[in-house]
Order: structure tokens, then C-alpha cells, then sequence
């Protein structure tokens, strides 16, 4: 357990001071919503999901609406599709319950890791990328704690609070720029979706840009097998 950690947590730290921070801002933006803080920590329990989280606090203090809901659900997290497909070899090499684990905890940021981060031959797959997964759970869930307990405490104003997802985004992006030679990945998916973005608008563009990226990376990889083929 203790080389497990010593090897998982260092990856963790800047998602623990971003969903500390993340968590914070949320629980603090629900309660002053008027959203009874068991509630708060249920969603962060149950959802798991930043953005949804926060739109969620708007669902609830608007009409119920089950299908608006559903549908916003489907094309906010519709990208965990493309994550599972490509990590559909290592997680199906996993045992029970990991797997599970590592599947309700994949996130941006779990994927982030998994995609880019060997596994040493002296640790157990199954427990790294678990340990992952339920470190980020645990990070996400303590700041929400802290932000309706600050919320009960003392009263600021929450306008723009959920920009903290954007800038934690924006900082995984700029990290993985820096940490890696190969460029590629970052330009396919920066490209597409401002290309989307700017043809089918704000509200639209996520799962397109998806779909792009993922045909791009697609057309790429039979690209590189009939290369190697030929070369055969």
C-alpha cells in the first residue's frame, strides 16, 4: 500500500488542489442556491461529475424538466464515451471491483493520467488505476464538504464561481503540453473543437468535436498499420 501510494498520490496533487478548489467553489455555489447541504454531498457522492454538479444546482431550482435533464446530462458527459474507448485494453485486463472503481472515476483528469502514465511492473495495474480513480473521488468529495461548511459560515459572492472548471482545464492542457514531445494529440484536439465551436456554436460543439477528434485518431492509427504493413 505504501509504494501504491507513493507512486499514485505525486500524480494526484494538481487534481487534488483543483477539485479541493473545485469542490470548494461548488459546495459554496449550491448552498447560497438555497440547496440543503446532505443534498450537496449526495450529488457529489452519486454524480460525479464537476460539470453536471453545477448545472444540476440550476436544474434543480428550475421546473422539473426530466428529459431536459437527461438530454443536458447525455451531451455534457457523452465524452466519457471516447474515454472509455480508448482505454477499453488496460481496463479490460482489470479484476473485479476495480474495474467498477475505475469506471465511475474516470473523469478528464483520471483519463488524463491513465492515457499518459506507465504503470511501473512492480505495482498492480488494477490497483494503480483504482487508486487513481478513488483518490480523485476523494479529493472532489472533502472539498465539497469544506465548501457548504464555509457557505454556512460566511457569505460571499458566488457570480462566475463555476469558471474554476474552465481554468482547471485550461491548466491539465497547458501540464500536458509541457510534460510531452509529441504535440499532436493537443493540436487534433485544440483544432477540432474551435473549428466546431465557431461553426455549430457554444452549446453544440462538444460532442462534434468528439466525433472529429476521435475519426482523426482514428484514420491515423490504420494510417501508421498500412505504413508498417508496407514497410513489411
Amino acid at each position: 500500500m505504501k509504494k501504491l501510494l507513493t507512486y499514485i498520490f505525486p500524480l494526484t496533487v494538481p487534481i487534488l488542489a483543483g477539485y479541493i478548489f473545485l469542490g470548494l467553489s461548488y459546495g459554496i455555489f449550491a448552498y447560497s442556491a438555497g440547496i440543503s447541504p446532505w443534498i450537496i454531498c449526495l450529488m457529489s457522492l452519486v454524480i460525479y461529475s464537476g460539470t453536471m454538479q453545477f448545472a444540476t444546482v440550476g436544474l434543480l431550482n428550475a421546473p422539473f424538466d426530466p428529459i431536459g435533464a437527461i438530454m443536458l446530462t447525455i451531451m455534457v458527459s457523452a465524452r466519457m464515451l471516447f474515454y472509455g474507448v480508448t482505454l477499453l485494453k488496460p481496463y479490460n485486463k482489470m479484476k473485479h471491483p476495480f474495474k467498477e472503481i475505475a469506471i465511475f472515476g474516470l473523469t478528464d483528469e483520471a483519463f488524463s493520467i491513465a492515457v499518459t502514465t506507465p504503470v511501473p511492473p512492480d505495482l498492480d495495474p488494477n490497483h494503480v488505476y483504482a487508486g487513481i480513480a478513488f483518490l480523485n473521488y476523494f479529493y472532489w468529495f472533502i472539498g465539497s464538504i469544506l465548501g457548504v461548511t464555509m457557505g454556512q459560515i460566511i457569505t460571499v459572492n458566488t457570480e462566475g464561481i463555476e469558471f474554476v472548471l474552465t481554468a482547471l482545464f485550461v491548466t491539465l492542457f497547458v501540464e500536458q503540453w509541457l510534460s510531452n514531445d509529441n504535440h499532436q494529440p493537443a493540436l487534433v484536439g485544440l483544432t477540432a473543437s474551435i473549428l466546431c465551436w465557431l461553426i455549430l456554436g457554444p452549446t453544440n460543439f462538444m460532442i462534434p468535436a468528439m466525433v472529429l477528434i476521435v475519426a482523426i485518431f482514428v484514420a491515423e492509427f490504420y494510417r501508421k498499420g498500412d505504413r508498417i504493413n508496407d514497410d513489411q
